[in-house]
């Protein structure tokens, strides 16, 4: 017999381990998610080394998130986001701005050269909405006032993020600043956000009718998934993250993800995919880097990623209530892909060492492992409620059938 193709091997493997791990948790009542990445990091190759995941794994895992935000997008609609704009924008800028300042604060403190600290500050600076989505997704709360915050934050914070890295990239590199690259950036970020949120739904109403006429199967699904692929690249075009691009995407069709049934396809498509990307979230920290020094700094570094973001993002929500500010806080902490590609450019253009990358790897891991954790704290209240909810519910129903 012909051996086995090793790829559906691994595609195969990490599947089920990690849908396993995630199960166990679940009935620990636990997050999912953090079995998942748990599954990454015991099962990969800096841990037991049971597997290796190959390039063609890693992309797919950056295909999965995609998926993931563009079913967030299909749950929230655009006009929540313009609700919350202003919030979200003093939400991303002042988290932002306290991250940057106590990471770049703290090297300095130990004497560290500046153009490190710049790169360990930017690092911290990018929230990873994926995590925060998935949870509240399984919780079943983003439609709360407080997850709509989140996710218009998040997108702001990655326009805020890019902008922050050209900066810092300019003035470290030899030839200075460059001004009109740095605008054209801002334009081209601020333009296509506003156009995803304001113009592009009035786009689809007219276009919508006319989907009804193909002969394809399927056809709303099938644009659906084009328009989220196309706008993923278009937003990495203009130098924002794939998954801003295709949870504008899901946002241009919220309006029609019940009538079209949107959600139940693209929902298995994520089911698919998304255990490979926490999977491989899990599987880049590198336990064996953190011993000594290292892991002091390490762990100094990932307590003040997380107050940066608690404290930073939910002061300018006080007005809204603490338990508001607290959750908001809670969830732009977990960082992801964003910190990992700012601290890999310093790392190429020699302006970070190896430690303080390893430093960012393990904050990001440590983020990433305490959100899921405090998201579940911070949101009992509405958890429980809507559980509550669910049981009247249930048994209004089950009286109606009686009589």
């Amino acid at each position: 017999m012909p051996a086995p193709n090793q790829l559906l091997v691994d595609l195969f493997v990490i599947f089920a381990v990690t849908k396993c791990f995630g199960e166990i948790f679940e009935r620990f009542s636990l997050p999912a998610v953090l079995g998942e990445i748990l599954a990454g990091i015991t099962l990969g190759p800096h841990a037991l080394g049971l597997i290796h995941p190959s390039d063609t794994v890693y992309s797919l895992a950056q295909v999965s998130a995609i998926f993931l935000l563009f079913m967030v997008g299909l749950e929230t609609s655009p006009q929540e986001i313009i609700q919350v704009g202003g919030k979200a924008i003093q939400v991303a800028l002042s988290g932002m701005l306290l991250t940057f300042v106590l990471g770049f604060g703290y090297l300095s403190l130990r004497h560290q050269p500046a153009h490190e600290a710049m790169f360990l500050g930017t690092a911290m600076v990018a929230t990873s909405v994926g995590i925060t989505a998935r949870v509240l997704s399984d919780m079943g709360l983003l439609q709360t006032p407080s997850a709509k915050i989140i996710l218009a934050s998040a997108v702001f914070d990655d326009v805020l993020g890019m902008l922050l890295l050209a900066f810092v990239v300019g003035v470290l590199s030899p030839q200075g600043l460059n001004w009109i690259s740095i605008s054209v950036l801002a334009l081209e970020a601020i333009g296509f956000a506003l156009f995803m949120i304001y113009v592009a739904p009035r786009v689809m109403r007219r276009v919508s009718p006319r989907l009804e006429r193909l002969s394809t199967r399927n056809p709303h699904l099938v644009m659906a998934l084009g328009i989220c692929l196309l706008l993923s690249v278009a937003a990495e075009k203009v130098g924002l993250a794939a998954i801003i691009g295709a949870f504008f995407a899901g946002l241009i069709f919220a309006e029609y993800a019940h009538e079209w049934n949107l959600r139940s396809g693209v929902s298995a498509i994520s089911e698919l995919l998304t255990p490979y990307f926490f999977f491989i979230l899990g599987a880049q920290l590198n336990i064996h880097l953190f011993t000594g020094p290292v892991l002091v700094s390490a762990l100094v570094i990932s307590c003040l990623a997380i107050f940066a973001k608690i404290v930073g993002c939910g002061v300018p929500l006080l007005s809204l209530g603490r338990d508001t500010a607290l959750q908001v806080g809670v969830g732009m902490t977990p960082r992801g892909e964003v910190g990992l590609i700012v601290s890999l450019i310093g790392l190429q253009m020699k302006m970070i060492s190896d430690t303080t990358y390893a430093v960012v790897v393990f904050m990001t891991g440590v983020t990433i492992l305490v959100a899921p954790f405090l998201l579940r704290i911070v949101f009992h209240k509405e958890r429980s409620a809507m559980l509550q909810g669910e049981t009247e519910s249930a048994e209004v129903a089950l009286q109606q059938e009686q009589t």
